[in-house]
């Protein structure tokens, strides 16, 4: 286990026909628009993919496709996590046999555990595959926050968890697991509007929605603080960080996908309940694509 995740990865939006089917051409497109930006990796089933919204057998078309349309270019993450253990377990195995390089779980969601449920859930899942492990802190959508402490211990203990996504939102976590626990747990911060924060911080990857939308302007913010050069780090990031609040504001899997369609990708609606984006947020996005001159995807 010698892959190491660093820079941005992409949370992939999950494209959708107009009769709501996978969308299997469009997610292709959307793969290589995130890796011809310049991201690192890319992220099948997360929240951005409206996993939750999937059936057991697209969930499985979606990592297949994504895995075989990647083919080694970048890393392939995909996040495994159901409401069950058993079920978790057969998405990670055939996340494995597909050819994924990172299983990401979240915790169960629904019906919140206590930290030692949740905590054996992770173990009994990582113990069923070779593959790294990334453990999905997400408190608003699980009712359980993945403290640092929780995370560091889950580390030592279980040989292949060797990553979080905090997407908790709190700068002050993902900097304690960052400081305290980068020995034995790699962090990767997944709230969009954290990202320079985060990787000024030192957080060697970010994970981020957006990355959909702009992903070679993340990418260039990632490569500045990289190189060291923090001013041209935070002139990227003021150029884009409007967009990205405005999408953050917003529904946010509808913004993205309203974004996508602004910039000539359109990849469908969002997936009933789920509403299309209001008309002041769409405004709002449009605006602020048209300001960055963002170039609309190829005919």
């Amino acid at each position: 286990m010698t892959l190491q995740l660093t820079g941005v990865l992409t949370a992939l939006a999950t494209p959708f026909t107009d009769d709501g089917q996978v969308d299997v051409p469009k997610l292709r497109l959307l793969v290589d628009r995130s890796i011809d930006g310049g991201v690192d990796g890319v992220v099948a089933c997360g929240s951005t993919g409206e996993f939750a919204a999937l059936s057991h057998a697209e969930r499985r078309l979606v990592v297949e496709t994504v895995v075989e349309h990647t083919a080694g270019r970048v890393p392939v993450v995909t996040q495994t996590g159901a409401t069950s253990t058993a079920e978790a377990i057969q998405n990670s195995r055939h996340a494995q046999e597909c050819g994924a390089d990172v299983i990401m779980l979240i915790a169960p969601y629904y019906e919140a555990l206590s930290m030692a449920e949740t905590a054996g859930y992770f173990r009994a899942v990582a113990e069923t595959v070779e593959l790294p492990v990334m453990l999905y802190n997400y408190p608003s959508a699980t009712g359980v926050n993945l403290d640092a402490e929780t995370v560091g211990r889950l580390a030592r203990e279980v040989e292949n968890i060797r990553y979080v996504k905090d997407s908790s939102g709190d700068m002050g976590q993902a900097t304690q697991l960052i400081h305290h626990h980068s020995q034995y747990i790699s962090t990767i911060v997944g709230s969009d509007n954290l990202i320079l924060a985060a990787l000024t911080e030192g957080a060697p990857a970010v994970m981020a929605g957006t990355a959909n939308i702009i992903p070679g302007e993340i990418v260039a913010v990632h490569r500045a603080v990289a190189a060291g050069d923090f001013v041209t780090a935070q002139a990227a990031w003021n150029r884009i960080y409007p967009l990205i609040d405005a999408v953050l504001s917003a529904p946010f899997v509808p913004a993205v996908k309203a974004a996508l369609e602004v910039l000539g990708q359109p990849i469908g609606k969002p997936r009933r309940p789920t509403a299309d984006l209001d008309s002041a947020s769409l405004n709002r996005i449009q605006k602020l694509v048209t300001e960055l001159q963002l170039a609309p995807a190829p005919a």
